[in-house]
């Protein structure tokens, strides 16, 4: 669950509201909480607060009670203040100081709340570039924002991330086609289904047919390339955070990986990488870019 107004009201310091936003990075979300031990402790506070923000707006997008729609109005309002006047929220009051450290804009923080938004209903995509417009709203913005924190603006590091960014976006929906479905929401293109001849009620089944399988691999197949495009952002990346971009590269390498182990059948269990899993991606992952630098 997020953190709200009331745990740390708008009388608490910012040092209050950058503990609050590590309390949510460091103890509520597996991805995260296994690769935040790697980041460079003079940036690890900002990080945690960019991840709050992006946490708490999908957690108003998918978990919230009442009416989604009011909820994520009403944060965006919240960043008006951010940039207009004082914040309530102890992650706004966070995001706030990042955005002024860091001469952020905007725009990567209204793309995010937006593409929350769009996800309210029944959510389609009739054509992969549809899907793809929809992770420029939904994960291009994440990766835009850890660039502005490490001080890269460059035109070329931005569409690297973006592909990074797009990827494991993309592998987040071929692992979660059921519990998606289970919430109105097939990222799956319509034109694809259309092409391999998949129904959405072969979504809800407990097992996948050999149509969907077929599906799930042309999926993954053009996800992989989206990763190996994004590759040469760490290689642009210095110090310990070229280890963290790594690893979250390679984390969703390893999803796909999962999916193609299970033989696409993502709707009979769950394709996940286990905690030892990722301790064990972090070690290699550390050792190979260790290599990598002494050669």
């Amino acid at each position: 669950m997020a953190v709200t107004a009331r745990t740390v009201g708008p009388d608490r310091s910012c040092e209050e509201a950058y503990a609050a936003c590590a309390e949510i990075a460091e103890g509520h979300y597996e991805n995260f909480s296994v690769a935040s031990r790697l980041l460079p402790r003079g940036i690890r506070k900002y990080m945690y607060a960019i991840y709050a923000f992006c946490r708490h707006t999908d957690d108003l997008g998918d978990e919230a009670s009442g009416d989604r729609i009011a909820l994520l109005e009403e944060w965006e309002r919240e960043l008006v203040q951010v940039y207009r006047g004082d914040p309530k929220h102890p992650i706004m009051i966070a995001i706030k100081d990042v955005v002024q450290r860091f001469s952020i804009c905007d725009e990567p923080f209204r793309k995010l709340i937006h593409a929350n938004l769009l996800d309210q209903g029944h959510v389609r995509f009739d054509t992969y570039r549809d899907l793809i417009r929809y992770c420029e709203h939904s994960a291009v913005p994440v990766g835009q924002m850890v660039l502005y924190l490490l001080g890269d603006r460059s035109p070329e590091s931005r569409s690297l991330s973006a592909a990074t960014c797009t990827a494991l976006q993309l592998t987040n929906f071929w692992q979660d086609v059921a519990r998606d479905f289970a919430m109105d929401r097939v990222y799956i293109p319509q034109e694809d289904m259309v092409r391999f001849g998949v129904a959405e009620s072969d979504l809800a089944s407990n097992s996948a047919s050999p149509a969907l399988k077929s599906l799930l691999r042309f999926e993954v197949n053009r996800t992989l390339e989206l990763f190996e495009k994004g590759a040469p952002l760490v290689n642009r990346i210095d110090g310990r955070m070229r280890l963290y971009i790594a690893l979250f590269s390679k984390s969703g390498l390893r999803v796909l990986k999962a999916i193609q182990a299970c033989d696409y059948d993502v709707l009979s269990k769950r394709p996940t990488v286990t905690t030892i899993g990722k301790l064990w991606l972090a070690i290699s992952t550390a050792a190979r870019l260790a290599v990598l630098k002494r050669a």
